[in-house]
């Protein structure tokens, strides 16, 4: 069933580690079970499907899958996608129409040689939560409201698909992760939440990040290119930013499977660039 599926690591450093994504270039004969049914197969935390012919020249249509469930947005296999698509062709701009809205990928090669995707992101929002919802995570989490940073608001974060941010004081915080599975994955499905961005501020240049992603059958995903954009947002609205600005998310570390997002906001621009390298894994 999956022998079409192409697979990439997205968002490594040096072409390790990087959070794997599954990629159909090709899904017009496929239906939402079969998709749905080949993602828990492929077992990733996301697997991304060309659901159509391009509309014009290098312009997508393309749904995204977790093992459990469909997803609105998810950026690592938007990157995979980007630089699958351009291995294979000599496009070097893409345009993909995905549930959430128009993104727009660039693609250049860095020295190493290595194919970097960025992808601008719809406009992100910010929403304050439910307390009643952030105590229940902080529960199931096993942190305590006195673990978080106060310069940093607890909020929802959507630039594409929802995340809450929760911004801890410490680095071991984020190394002690040690959560109740079934908990957490209830409070997510039931709030639509794709993954909780669980950050700690190194400096205002780079960010420590750890995602579970426990509603779509996920423990952790090692590299969350919608919650960094979002994150971009959350950070840009609350003037932690400034119009122009350029910050690095490492994620994945805890796992074994280092991971290093680029965020960048630009003035007069509603999304959010996010960028990354990706290099396919072997079959």
């Amino acid at each position: 069933m999956t022998s079409d599926v192409l697979r990439y690591a997205a968002f490594t450093v040096d072409g390790q580690g990087g959070n794997p994504a599954g990629v159909v270039l090709d899904a017009r004969e496929l239906d939402a079970v079969e998709m749905q049914a080949i993602a828990a197969e492929v077992g990733y935390s996301e697997t991304a499907f060309l659901v159509g012919r391009p509309r014009e020249p290098d312009v997508y249509d393309i749904r995204y899958f977790a093992p459990l469930q469909e997803v609105p947005f998810c950026g690592h296999a938007t990157i995979a996608s980007a630089v699958a698509l351009v291995e294979r062709s000599s496009a070097d701009g893409l345009i993909f129409h995905t549930p959430a809205g128009f993104v727009s990928v660039a693609t250049f090669n860095n020295d190493n040689g290595e194919i970097v995707a960025e992808m601008t992101s719809v406009a992100p929002r910010t929403a304050v939560p439910d307390p009643e919802l952030v105590s229940a995570v902080l529960q199931a989490l096993r942190w305590a409201a006195d673990d978080l940073d106060p310069d940093y608001p607890v909020l929802l974060a959507n630039a594409g698909s929802e995340h809450l941010v929760l911004v801890a004081k410490t680095r071991q915080r984020l190394a002690d992760l040690d959560y109740d599975f079934d908990a957490l994955a209830t409070l997510m499905r039931d709030h639509a939440l794709v993954t909780l961005q669980l950050i700690w501020p190194e400096s205002k240049k780079h960010y420590h990040s750890r995602n579970p992603f426990a509603g779509s059958g996920v423990v952790e995903d090692p590299a969350t290119g919608a919650a960094a954009a979002a994150f971009g947002g959350y950070l840009r609205e609350l003037g932690m930013i400034g119009e122009n600005a350029e910050f690095t998310i490492s994620q994945g570390v805890d796992m074994g499977r280092p991971s290093e997002i680029k965020v960048s906001v630009i003035g007069g621009e509603p999304g959010v660039r996010v960028s990354g390298t990706a290099r396919r894994i072997d079959d």
